[in-house]
C-alpha cells in the first residue's frame, strides 16, 4: 500500500501522543519535502511532529518531480498541500493523509481516496488500536485542531460513541 501524507495528520497525530497510529496502520508513508519542511525543519515546537517526524525510520521525504503542477496549485492552496496532492499522483498513491478542505476537493476531482486525522483514529478503533476515539477528539480540540462540530458528531456517530 502506497501512503502519502500531508503536514496536518502528522502533527495533530503527534500531538495527542498518536503518532504511532499511522505506522500501525500504514506501515511506510512517504512525504513530499515541504511536508517535512513545515513539519520538521521549520517545525515550531522541538517534540510534536518535529521530533516524531525526524526520527521516524518509516517516513520516506520524497522530491515532487512535475514542479508546474504544483505551481499550478499554488493558486488554490499551500506549498505542502500541493506537493502532496502532486506526489501522490506521482507515485500512483493508494491513499492520501489530509485534513484541509481545498486539498481534499481537488484529491477528490483526482480520484485519489483520502482520509483525515479524525478517519484516521475511526480506522484504529476498528481495528481494535484504539478502544474509544472521543478523548482523543476532545484532546485535539483543546490543542486548537479546527474540526466543525458536524464533522465529529458524524465521525462519533460512526465509532458508535
Amino acid at each position: 500500500m502506497i501512503v502519502v501524507s500531508n503536514t496536518t495528520p502528522l502533527i495533530g497525530l503527534a500531538t495527542i501522543q498518536r503518532f504511532d497510529l499511522l505506522k500501525h496502520l500504514f506501515g511506510e508513508i512517504q512525504i513530499a519535502q515541504a511536508v517535512y519542511d513545515e513539519a520538521v525543519a521549520r517545525g515550531r515546537e522541538e517534540g510534536g511532529a518535529k521530533r516524531e517526524v525526524s526520527a521516524a525510520t518509516w517516513i520516506k521525504t520524497v522530491r515532487v518531480q512535475d514542479r508546474l503542477a504544483v505551481d499550478v496549485l499554488l493558486d488554490e492552496m499551500d506549498l505542502g498541500e500541493a506537493e502532496t496532492i502532486v506526489l501522490a499522483r506521482e507515485i500512483g498513491a493508494d491513499w492520501v493523509l489530509m485534513d484541509e478542505k481545498r486539498g481534499r476537493r481537488k484529491l477528490a476531482e483526482l480520484k485519489l481516496k483520502k482520509i483525515g486525522t479524525l478517519g484516521i483514529l475511526l480506522k484504529a478503533k476498528r481495528t481494535g488500536l484504539l478502544a474509544a476515539i472521543r478523548p482523543d477528539i476532545e484532546q485535539l480540540r483543546q490543542q486548537g485542531f479546527s474540526i466543525s462540530q458536524d464533522v465529529v458528531d458524524s465521525v462519533l456517530r460512526q465509532a458508535n460513541e
